[in-house]
């Protein structure tokens, strides 16, 4: 896993230490507020055409980001969990990708 990662993932972890939140922080749970944020991400483009949902304002943008940080944040937080590498299991399925849906010729 990458430098970036595993040093967020350590500060995730010592932000929940601190704050005693590891024991609400099962996979199920987190799971579920990733699911949440998800979400939340989705309502930002929710009644926008699609021309529209590529041309947002700098302010809805930074909205964007927000939820796509928080959806990142509880991914990796569920993956630390389950001791699974989430560089590697997408390298991984990226693979299974490309052998499922190949480049066709022209």
């Amino acid at each position: 896993m990458t430098n970036d990662l595993q040093s967020l993932i350590h500060a995730l972890r010592d932000f929940a230490q601190a704050r005693e939140w590891e024991q609400f922080h099962s996979p199920k749970n987190l799971a579920a507020a990733l699911s949440v944020e998800a979400a939340e991400l989705l309502e930002h483009f929710q009644w926008l055409t699609e021309a529209q949902s590529r041309e947002l304002s700098p302010d809805k943008t930074a909205e964007v980001g927000a939820e796509a940080a928080d959806v990142l944040l509880y991914l990796l937080q569920l993956t630390d969990k389950l001791g699974i590498d989430l560089v590697a299991a997408a390298r991984a399925k990226m693979l299974i990708n490309a052998q499922k849906y190949p480049v066709r010729g022209p």
